[in-house]
Formats: structure tokens, sequence, C-alpha cells
């Protein structure tokens, strides 16, 4: 059945693209008989631009994960409420992003900040391809801004930091000894009613040996948390040992940063302009405010193509100057 609905999908693109260019064709004949249709003819040619765009995208999603959901965890940087907030932002930045796109997206844990904000959140997004596209957030995202919570109304530097790792499924053997393993349960915190705060249902599991931790508090019952957490940890040690054999090949990659706060792969600057620009494709948007609102497809799409064939976008549109 999955692989009917992809290639339902894959046909009805090419209708899509068929249907497309034969509008834009009797829109130029009306055009040349002398009536005034280029506003019609520039929409539909948008139209086209955008697709092309995401097959392009589906084309470039060619890594042996890249077809996988996705495990997306955020943690603020230093800087207390500043980078706590920044890192909410995001969080809310990449659940529209799902909703956008039609993914199931579940919080899985979420550690709320003190006043304001999230000290960390691990979300499961579930979709054909998700792994593939967010590869493109993984390192440090710089936020500048003027502070809503500084009296002086000062302008700050937030920093928070994305990894993305591939949900594997569950037929992959993944050993885990019960003798490596520490189980923890406590009492869930934040929302999700008496239930959920009176009984011992959030797990946390420890994998000795790596020293891997994942939690688990969103579901009421403890066997779900105890599934979805055991599926999380799974994904990691399945990352962690992809991670060992790529580990030559990270190495001489040399625009492949390490994930620290001090090596940014984008900057969402507020004041005193406006503009979200990535540092590794230099693609910039001026409309900082829909990027924020989960539509980042223009930045995936540049990344992939940037990692494929190296091209950058320094004279793309909405570029302004830093």
């Amino acid at each position: 059945m999955q692989e009917r609905k992809k290639l339902e999908a894959a046909i009805d693109q090419d209708r899509q693209l068929s249907s497309l260019i034969s509008d834009i064709d009797t829109l130029i004949e009306l055009g040349n008989e002398g009536e005034d249709v280029s506003a019609d003819i520039e929409r539909e040619i948008e139209k086209l631009r955008k697709l092309t765009e995401h097959l392009e995208t589906e084309m470039l999603l060619s890594g042996e994960n890249d077809h996988r959901s996705a495990i997306l965890t955020i943690h603020p940087g230093a800087g207390g409420t500043e980078s706590q907030d920044w890192a909410e932002m995001l969080l809310r930045m990449y659940l529209r992003w799902a909703e956008r796109h039609q993914y199931e997206a579940v919080v899985t844990d979420l550690l709320e900040g003190e006043g304001a904000g999230i000290k960390s959140a691990t979300v499961e997004i579930n979709g054909e391809g998700v792994y593939g596209l967010l590869q493109s957030e993984i390192g440090v995202h710089r936020l500048v801004r003027i502070s809503p919570f500084d009296a002086n109304a000062r302008r700050h530097t937030s920093f928070a930091s994305v990894f993305v790792i591939p949900q594997i499924d569950d037929d992959i053997d993944i050993e885990i000894r019960p003798e490596d393993l520490r189980v923890d349960v406590f009492r869930a915190s934040g929302a999700g009613g008496q239930h959920v705060n009176r009984t011992e249902s959030a797990v946390r599991f420890t994998h000795i040996p790596t020293g891997i931790v994942v939690t688990c508090q969103n579901e009421r019952s403890q066997h779900k948390n105890r599934a979805s957490a055991l599926k999380q940890l799974k994904a990691r040690l399945y990352e962690r040992e992809m991670e060992k054999r790529r580990a030559e090949e990270r190495r001489l990659e040399e625009s492949k940063a390490d994930i620290n706060f001090g090596s940014q792969i984008r900057s969402y600057v507020l004041a005193p302009y406006r503009m979200v620009k990535d540092l590794r494709t230099r693609l910039a948007i001026g409309d900082v405010d829909r990027v924020l609102d989960g539509d980042i497809d223009d930045l995936i799409h540049a990344y992939l193509v940037w990692k494929k064939t190296g091209k950058t976008f320094g004279d793309g549109k909405d570029e302004e100057s830093e």
C-alpha cells in the first residue's frame, strides 16, 4: 500500500506538470492574439516553479535513510530565558512546517524553561522523506532581535541547536540487552490532566554502554511511553552505528561543522533589519515571519542543491546586504 501510494503521487505530479505546461501554452497563445494575460502567465509560471522545485527536492533525496521519518531535538544555548524562548520559537516553526505538509508530529518530550521558553524538546515527525528534508536543519541557529525580556529594549543574540536522526523500522534488528538498560519511571510534568500528573507514567531509558538517555512523557499510559522511548533509543543506537561508518567521510567534509554554539548554520535577524540567511547556501529571505511560521521549503531545497552540487545562492531572491 505504501508503494502504491508513492506511485499514485508520482502519477499525480506528472499530470500536474503536464497540465501547468499546457495552461501556460494556451495563455501564451491568447497573449499573442492580443489579450492581456500577463498576470495569469506569471501566476502559472510561479506554480510551475514551485512544482519543479518540489520534484527536484524529491530527486535529491537519495541517501540511505532519506526516505524515513525523523526524530528532531532542540536545545537552547547559553543565555537563559533568551535562548529558551528562541528554542520554543524553533519548535513552533518545525511543528508548523509539519502541519503544512500534513506530516504527523508528536512532541514526545518537553522540558519547559523557567519563566519562558523551553530547555529541550524532542519531536517525532512521521512522513515519507522527512529525515532527508530535515537534515538541512542540523546545526546551530542564531537569532538577533530586540529582546522582549529586556526592559531597556536592547538587541540580543541567541543560539539554539537542532539535531535530527532517522526513525528506524521496527523490523530492523538493534540488540538492546536488558542488563545494558536502566529504566526509570516518574510522574510527568506539565499539561495532561490528573491521570498524567498523579501516576508514574513517564519513562526514562538510559543505555549504560553508550550513555544515551531518552525520555517520553506525553502519553497517559506507561506502556505507550515505554514503546515510544524504546523506538527513540533504537533510532539513536542505529544512528550511532551509522555515524561510525561515516566518520572518515565526515572528516573530509569541510562544509559540515560540529554542533556547538560557535558554528551557526543560519541567522534569523529581526533587528535592525529583517532577514533569514543560510550561511552554507547563502540563500537569504526577507520575509522572516513566513519562515518562522514554518515555510522553510526554499531553505531546504537550497541546502539539498548545495549538498549535491556545491551551488550557492548569493544572488538569490530576497537577499539583502548584511
